[in-house]
């Protein structure tokens, strides 16, 4: 039974929908993942490639289909499909209650497509076309990075009636880009006669990561200045991104899909893992505690704001003169916003490459493996 007197039960009653930033074949077939929904409020999954090469990597869960790939002469490229596909799919099916109860809006399960196409307009909305007839559940979501070429994408993917989940967005302009793909994508599914209230979008910010960032560079310049301001852009830039948000669906561009059936497209805080030891371990789950969003969080993060998280209500819509004074007294130091939100943006897709990469090596020695074993 979810609790209804827990924090993330009191997360959920605000608005904000816990989505948790993990998945694995032994956390589908374990039944954790249903524990999760019914324990921890729990309402849909985001996957990545590093997710998923960090669960081929460990435990005996996927010996079983490596082995019939294996047996098939599958090359690595479409055992990585075949495999991640499966259990994006599995989950949708878990969640399907989910997304059944609230109409769509969540019980929403990712993936991603393959990031070395992150700057390939063509080869991206070709791959997400894939992905969503592969999984071919309504509750899948398809992750296209935020790139200025995936922009594009994410408007061909909407046309069609591709649910999206707009991934690594650092910047408040790049924000407003990815806000006005999704409308573009609404205003042609309108024009093809496609049910606008089936197409959902979220739009993932990174929080962590820019105060990785950004602190690095604070504690370089090391005046007392420098220092106060440290552990404090990653919450205001999201909290300026909740404004673009409530700007951009109060248009008038807006008002006509919203009011045509469309679904608004929510803010998603992704990386809310605390990387600094020093701060709360909950600080991106509380102050960007607001309604109408999804907060995405890895299960030490869950289980933090599970266990001692203090919600105190809405902490963003009150903020953004503070937020911007944060992000003015940066520039004032020297610190260039578009700089940073620049080089993260870079420095994601690499990432999301390289983990790609050890997934490929993972199911490719696995193949191996079984193809030597069936062979002796």
């Amino acid at each position: 039974m979810t609790t209804t007197t827990s924090p993330t039960a009191e997360l959920s009653a605000l608005g904000v929908s816990i989505w948790l930033d993990d998945l694995s074949r032994d956390r589908i077939k374990s039944g954790g993942l249903t524990k999760l929904i019914a324990e921890r409020n729990v309402v849909g999954v985001t996957t990545n490639p590093t997710i998923f090469a960090a669960a081929l990597a460990k435990g005996e869960a996927y010996d079983a289909q490596v082995a019939e790939l294996a047996t098939a002469g599958a090359n690595v490229t479409d055992a990585v499909f075949e495999i991640t596909t499966t259990d994006v799919a599995d989950g949708c099916d878990i969640f399907r209650p989910v997304y059944d109860s609230t109409n769509g809006f969540d019980g929403r399960v990712s993936i991603e497509v393959e990031p070395g196409l992150a700057h390939d307009s063509a080869g991206t909305t070709a791959e997400a076309k894939r992905l969503w007839a592969k999984v071919d559940r309504p509750n899948v979501m398809i992750k296209i990075p935020a790139t200025l070429e995936g922009l594009e994408a994410i408007t061909e993917a909407i046309a069609v009636g591709i649910s999206v989940n707009v991934t690594l967005i650092f910047s408040l302009e790049r924000h407003r880009q990815v806000i006005n793909a999704y409308l573009s994508g609404l205003e042609r599914a309108k024009a093809a006669g496609i049910d606008l209230s089936t197409i959902h979008s979220v739009a993932s910010f990174f929080v962590s990561r820019v105060d990785t960032e950004i602190d690095k560079r604070l504690v370089a310049i090391g005046t007392p200045e420098a220092i106060a301001l440290k552990s404090k852009a990653g919450v205001a830039n999201a909290q300026l991104a909740y404004e673009v948000f409530e700007q951009a669906f109060a248009s008038e561009r807006a008002k006509v899909l919203l009011d045509a059936g469309a679904n608004k497209q929510r803010p998603l805080w992704a990386s809310t893992g605390v990387k600094d030891p020093s701060l709360p371990d909950t600080l991106y789950v509380v102050q960007l505690a607001v309604k109408d969003v999804v907060n995405t969080m890895p299960e030490k993060t869950l289980e933090a704001t599970f266990d001692h998280g203090v919600i105190e209500g809405d902490q963003v819509t009150g903020s953004y003169a503070a937020a911007n004074k944060v992000l003015d007294e940066l520039a004032g130091l020297g610190i260039s916003y578009d700089e940073v939100t620049t080089l993260l943006e870079k420095e994601g897709v690499e990432k999301f490459v390289v983990s790609w990469n050890e997934l490929l090596d993972t199911v490719s020695a696995a193949l191996e493996s079984a193809t030597a074993g069936a062979s002796k």
